[in-house]
């Protein structure tokens, strides 16, 4: 099997993919931008051949890289690059190359469309948002007129909290359209709720080999009020979770992916979407969580969901059996602009059973991930609770 993966070295973890893969006996064929010398020593020694690119914005360049893979080794078997940014890239060269073990341009496009996500939500019995499509103000203020403010603004297409506003008021909305781009947009009522994620390894018959929930900020307040960021995966899943990301996964067709699917955890009842507590769906990402998330998941799962990943793409299986030990994995930020009351010294003695990573975020990442981070593994949800409020506690602003 010739496996062509995309990006392998960002975020820097990503070698863990091709070294499941080739440990699997697939031969594993990487495609980047970073000179092959600066690359993580154990990307190295998990691919066969690294073929790098003056760009990988560059389609032509991507092509000509694949092209020569085909030549070398034969035919591609998958093309694969587990990030939201290289998505319809990795789609593009499987149409060009007729590799049809992942989603097409088209098909993939239409996925990720947040209006045609509603569509798919209703099919699978998931309750959602109302939203609209919209290019004028008028088109605006007649949907606000149904739902109310605040509702929030997001591109039809985009990753995480980009271009994505909270508008509260008429004056906010004219803000917006002095502003807004000719990207198509979709306006959606506001839900008060928490963010959580199912996160699944999928098999070839839209079966979860893997299922995971993560309890994630509100990534939008985190960006513009420049916040403390942090967020943990639970070693169980909720029940309504699961049951609503296996629908979710059955009406979008998900084959033989990972998957991180996005859901609110509701504050209040409201009215034609559940009461307080229940789960109302978000949007659908068709890929891994991203950053540190999957080893935080290994440590939260005692597993290795790499290797799970690996599995699925040569046996359509899951090897590697559920471990008894379940905890909670955590990720805590600190920023660079804010001083903190306790220093890292006193946090790594005190937590120096519990601590497995303390590192600075890539700049490019910096904005949503913080600048300084801890991983930790805990027993309890209170441990989570008291380890995040300890290492978070503020002095003055810088």
């Amino acid at each position: 099997m010739n496996f062509i993966f995309i990006s392998p070295n960002f975020p820097h973890t990503y070698w863990n993919f091709c070294d499941r893969l080739q440990k699997n006996g697939v031969n594993v064929l990487g495609i980047g931008d970073t000179p092959y010398e600066e690359t993580p020593w154990q990307l190295r020694q998990s691919v066969t051949e690294y073929y790098v690119v003056n760009s990988l914005e560059n389609y032509d360049e991507v092509f000509r890289a694949v092209a020569f893979f085909s030549f070398k080794y034969g035919k591609i078997d998958w093309i694969e690059s587990n990030n939201e940014y290289w998505l319809r890239q990795d789609a593009r060269l499987r149409d060009d190359f007729n590799i049809k073990t992942g989603y097409g341009y088209e098909e993939l496009s239409r996925l990720q469309s947040k209006f045609y996500m509603k569509e798919l939500y209703k099919k699978a019995g998931v309750p959602s948002a109302r939203c609209a499509k919209f290019s004028s103000r008028e088109e605006a203020l007649a949907f606000i007129g149904e739902v109310s403010y605040p509702v929030i603004v997001k591109p039809e297409v985009g990753m995480g909290a980009s271009k994505t506003y909270k508008i509260k008021d008429e004056n906010q909305l004219d803000a917006f359209f002095a502003e807004k781009d000719e990207n198509p947009y979709i306006i959606e009522e506001f839900i008060d709720g928490e963010i959580y994620s199912y996160d699944a390894v999928i098999n070839s018959k839209s079966e979860p080999l893997f299922e995971s929930m993560t309890s994630w900020p509100k990534v939008l307040d985190v960006v513009n009020e420049c916040l403390d960021f942090s967020y943990y995966i639970a070693g169980e899943v909720e029940e309504q979770l699961k049951d609503y990301g296996r629908k979710t996964v059955k009406a979008f067709g998900v084959k033989s992916r990972f998957v991180h699917l996005e859901f609110f955890r509701l504050n209040a009842y409201k009215k034609g979407l559940g009461k307080k507590g229940d789960f109302v769906a978000l949007e659908a990402n068709l890929r891994v969580a991203g950053g540190y998330t999957p080893d935080i998941m290994n440590y939260a799962h005692s597993t290795d969901v790499y290797r799970i990943w690996a599995d699925m793409i040569t046996t359509d299986r899951r090897l590697l059996q559920k471990a008894e030990e379940e905890y909670y994995g955590v990720y805590v930020a600190r920023r660079d602009r804010y001083t903190y009351v306790h220093s890292e010294k006193e946090i790594e003695e005190r937590y120096e059973k519990s601590i497995i990573t303390k590192e600075r975020a890539p700049e490019v990442l910096s904005d949503d991930m913080g600048n300084l981070f801890y991983i930790a593994k805990l027993k309890e949800k209170k441990d989570v609770e008291e380890f995040v409020s300890f290492v978070l506690e503020k002095g003055e602003e810088r």
